[in-house]
């Protein structure tokens, strides 16, 4: 699956901040909102929408796109206070999953989200977890389904998670779902200091405990060795603390022993919002520290110990996200900053790591491992060169297809034309305008995913669920009608996974368009001259294009039943796949040689019917 360069989100949990209007909310510091919760009905097993859910939902993607109008929206389902019981039924079951499934995609389409966030505290038997991972890939399937019949963008599926893949039963999460089907995880990774417990056994004890192994970097590395990609995780900024009342005001420190929760005593937790309210009220009798060790700040008042995020730990915190390249960071919840300081600290981070991590890292790159890269590029291209240069002088290439077809029979407007390439292409699928007008809503500017030389490209959706993409030949195309002719019949005869497969043409109503499998990533020119989301192609995803290209013009050069040289190989006529796998496209300045013609007839340039 696509994903999305990187991540700056906000969760919005309207149950507990319906003091916080959404219009509140600076929208211009995040990618994503996520507005929370929706809940599990117990009979129908369908998301229960109450009359004051149904208000928020109306409006919270409308009201938080005001500000910012590329900003994605998702429904989030579940929380801390959901229906657990009803949940957990839901997911053993088929009908009630089917159920569950249906109705989210159809409140979040009715209300204007664009993605689904699943969030359940937690799932504990290992029945539960199987049952989540058969969920995700039903929910997914059903999603792919209901994009290609309603003609809108697919739901983005995420889900909130522990912020260890172990849970308390000694279940694990279904990791391997979770990397297959959803679009990435918000990993919850909370405040882990505290003071020691004397006399205190609460649930929230053994979680915190400074003495044990467990910490941020800890759990992400055991996401990533039980198999989730680092880039499938969104780092969780939680905007609270813990306050505890300690045993001896004197003995304040990290570790400190404590009695129990103070301020809230449920479990000690208190919003970020209450303690910047506390150290305004007490003032001169507070004293913040921050602790690099454990990254994090803390405050004393008496017998009252304070550990919470600020402006030091969430800079840590965004720039750890950034260097294990994570998808980046999410913020628990926006209503609880105070002056948007933290959300405003973070988006900071982001983005000045952007722009200069990428140069420090390849700084910091192992000289031999340049070099090789290096290497490696050059010799592409030398080969490239080598095997162009060679070509010419070897064949005396005197003309290309476009000029052994000038004395053609057939002209633009034939209707002919058909037939010929039918006869020559007979795997191809002649289409009738009505088909292509339909698919691409009537070549609706929405639709519209570029134009070159030869013509505007749109995105179609055929009758049958298939997304497919239509280059239509411009009445004022400089390339014309033989180059149309050029790419159909020869790009029916290329069959291998890094060419670019042509499905079918029409010639109906005088027009001439090409109808192609679609490819959700659009061009590599799209990412290499972009300066953000050329960060996402690491050496790794770059190493596995180049040798997509090379198999490709090898499979061009060498083992085709004809020898074709490109003539026009370019990054914006390299495509990418949902896998960011490439395949050559364009075909029209081809030149095409008959292989048994080489050594006969070197300056003879053959056609392809």
């Amino acid at each position: 699956m696509a994903q999305t360069n990187w991540i700056r989100a906000g969760y919005y949990l309207h149950s507990t901040d319906n003091e916080f209007p959404i219009s509140a909310i600076n929208s211009s510091l995040f990618t994503h909102l996520i507005c929370g919760y929706s809940d599990v009905d117990f009979t129908s097993y369908q998301l229960l929408v109450s009359p004051t859910d149904a208000e928020i939902f109306s409006t919270f993607t409308h009201t938080v796109k005001q500000k910012n109008p590329s900003l994605t929206t998702l429904l989030s389902i579940g929380g801390n206070y959901a229906n657990k019981s009803a949940t957990s039924l839901m997911v053993s079951d088929f009908l009630y999953r089917k159920s569950f499934i249906d109705s989210s995609t159809k409140l979040a389409r009715l209300y204007g989200f664009q993605g689904l966030d699943f969030d359940w505290h937690y799932p504990f038997s290992s029945s539960e977890v199987f049952n989540i991972g058969v969920l995700f890939q039903e929910w997914r399937a059903a999603i792919v389904l209901e994009a290609a019949v309603s003609n809108q963008s697919r739901l983005l599926l995420t889900a909130r998670v522990k912020y260890t893949p172990t849970l308390p039963s000694g279940a694990r999460y279904p990791i391997e779902s979770i990397q297959q089907h959803l679009n990435w995880v918000h990993v919850a990774a909370q405040v882990y200091i505290q003071p020691l417990f004397d006399n205190f056994t609460g649930a929230h004890a053994a979680l915190y405990n400074p003495t044990s192994f467990v910490s941020t970097d800890f759990c992400l590395r055991e996401w990533i060795n039980g198999g989730l990609s680092a880039n499938k995780m969104v780092l969780s900024l939680p905007l609270f603390g813990y306050a505890w009342t300690l045993e001896d005001p004197m003995e304040n420190g990290i570790g400190a022993a404590a009695k129990g929760p103070a301020i809230n005593m449920s479990n000690g937790a208190v919003t970020y919002r209450e303690i910047k309210n506390y150290i305004e009220q007490y003032g001169r009798d507070v004293h913040v520290k921050y602790n690099s060790t454990y990254v994090v700040n803390y405050w004393t008042k008496g017998t009252i110990w304070i550990g919470f995020d600020d402006v030091e730990a969430i800079k840590v915190k965004v720039s750890y996200a950034n260097e294990k390249k994570l998808l980046d960071y999410h913020i628990w919840g926006v209503s609880d900053d105070v002056n948007w300081v933290l959300s405003e600290t973070a988006a900071e981070v982001r983005i000045n790591n952007s722009s200069s991590s990428n140069v420090q890292k390849d700084n910091k790159r192992p000289l031999l491992v340049i070099l090789l890269s290096a290497t490696a590029t050059f010799a592409l291209l030398l080969g490239v060169f080598v095997i162009f240069y060679c070509c010419r002088r070897s064949l005396k290439l005197k003309g290309t297809v476009d000029s052994a077809s000038k004395g053609s029979k057939y002209r633009r407007n034939d209707p002919s034309a058909a037939r010929e390439f039918h006869c020559s292409a007979p795997n191809l699928i002649t289409y009738n305008f009505h088909d292509i007008e339909a698919a691409t809503d009537g070549f609706s500017i929405e639709n519209r995913l570029g134009e070159g030389g030869y013509g505007p490209v749109y995105k179609g959706l055929l009758p049958i669920g298939q997304e497919v993409a239509v280059k239509k030949l411009s009445k004022t195309s400089t390339q014309g009608y033989e180059q149309f002719r050029n790419e159909v019949v020869l790009t029916a005869k290329l069959q291998h996974v890094n060419l670019l497969r042509l499905l079918g043409f029409c010639t109906d109503r005088e027009e001439h368009m090409l109808i192609y499998e679609y490819m959700p990533n659009k061009s590599l020119d799209y990412f290499l001259f972009d300066p953000i989301r050329r960060y996402t192609l690491d050496w790794r995803k770059r190493v596995l294009i180049i040798e997509g290209i090379v198999q490709g013009l090898l499979y061009l050069q060498e083992y085709s039943r004809l020898t074709i040289i490109h003539r026009d190989l370019k990054a914006s006529n390299v495509l990418l796949d949902e896998y960011m796998k490439p395949k050559i496209s364009d075909f029209g300045m081809a030149r095409i040689f008959a292989k048994n013609d080489l050594e006969a007839n070197t300056g003879r340039v053959v056609g392809t019917k």
